[in-house]
C-alpha cells in the first residue's frame, strides 16, 4: 500500500506541475499575442476629422509640456532629429502608458493605438515646424 500511494501522490503532484506549466504558457502566449496586436497597425491611419483633431491635440496639449514648437520645455524635444533613435513602438508604448514619476501622463484612455501611431509619424516628419 505505501508504494501506492507514494505512486499517487508523485503523479498528482506531477499533474499540478503541468497544470502550472500549461497554465504559464496560456498567459504568456496570451501576452505576447496581446502586445503583438496592439502594434499591428502601426500605420494606420485615422479618417480626416480624427486626424484634425490628433492634430490639434499634438500642437497644443503636447506642446504644453514639450514646447509650441516642440523644442522642449517641461517635456524633452519631440524634434525628428531627437527621436530619430527610438522606435515607434518604443514612443507608442510611452504616450499611451505615460512615464511614472514625470508629468507625462498616460494618454491609453483618449487615443487608440491608431491615434498615438499617426502622432508618432507626424513627429517623425516634423509636422510641427520649428522654424
Amino acid at each position: 500500500m505505501p508504494r501506492k500511494r507514494n505512486l499517487r501522490t508523485r503523479l498528482n503532484l506531477a499533474n499540478k506541475m503541468n497544470f502550472r506549466f500549461v497554465t504559464l504558457l496560456a498567459v504568456v502566449t496570451t501576452a505576447v499575442v496581446a502586445i503583438s496586436s496592439g502594434f499591428s497597425d502601426l500605420h494606420a491611419k485615422p479618417d480626416s476629422e480624427r486626424q484634425a483633431y490628433l492634430g490639434n491635440l499634438l500642437k497644443q496639449d503636447c506642446g504644453s509640456c514639450h514646447g509650441l514648437k516642440l523644442k522642449g520645455g517641461l517635456g524633452t524635444p519631440l524634434r525628428p532629429e531627437i527621436i530619430k533613435d527610438r522606435s515607434d513602438e518604443v514612443l507608442i508604448e510611452t504616450i499611451l502608458t505615460g512615464i511614472p514619476g514625470t508629468p507625462m501622463p498616460a494618454w491609453k484612455g483618449l487615443l487608440s493605438n491608431e491615434d498615438v501611431s499617426w502622432i508618432v509619424k507626424l513627429l517623425r516628419e516634423g509636422a510641427i515646424k520649428s522654424d
